[in-house]
């Protein structure tokens, strides 16, 4: 959720790329999230205090959850969460988990989640690469490239991206909730 969460903001950020990393590092027992967009980015006010659930940005409520979620998620497994931003030239969030640790959120369902931004934000383009001992990347460019004009959002194509997505995703992580 938290991976759904951070790439909604960069939608209402005005973001028209946003990359998301997974990689697995055994050898450094390490879970690595990387959200990165092009969007409005964050004011330096806005960043010193983005950590705090009393801080949002938006008007119509005086408190956000998301981030300070995300960290403390991650805090949990003496892992932390960075946050990187400039005004005009986007935010880049790095989740860093220590990967074997019992209270290290699963990844969930991240083929559905991929899916779902792709289906809402046609107009967005995904960059989804994973790692761990075999990698896999999902490129919304590179597919819309590939369309020749079809749209995204054609019946075919949709019935096609989620089984793409699972069999990419299922190569990298071998079918467990990683």
């Amino acid at each position: 959720m938290h991976i759904l969460d951070i790439a909604e903001n960069a939608v209402s950020a005005k973001a028209d790329l946003i990359n998301i990393s997974v990689i697995v590092d055994e050898k450094r027992d390490e879970l690595l999230v990387i959200i990165e967009d092009n969007g409005i980015g964050m004011s330096k006010d806005l960043l010193d205090k983005v950590k705090s659930p009393f801080t949002t940005s938006r008007t119509t409520r005086e408190f956000g959850l998301g981030i300070p979620l995300f960290t403390a998620s991650c805090e949990n497994t003496g892992g932390s969460l960075d946050v990187i931003s400039e005004p005009g030239l986007g935010t880049k969030l790095t989740a860093r988990y220590q990967y074997s640790h019992i209270d290290r959120p699963p990844l969930g369902d991240i083929a559905e989640t991929l899916y779902s931004l792709t289906l809402m934000n046609p107009g967005i383009d995904f960059v989804f690469s994973a790692r761990k001992s075999e990698s896999f990347l999902y490129d919304t460019r590179e597919l819309k490239t590939t369309l020749d004009g079809l749209p995204i959002t054609h019946p075919e194509v949709l019935s096609f991206i989620p089984g793409f997505l699972q069999e990419g995703i299922t190569q990298v992580f071998g079918g467990n909730d990683t």
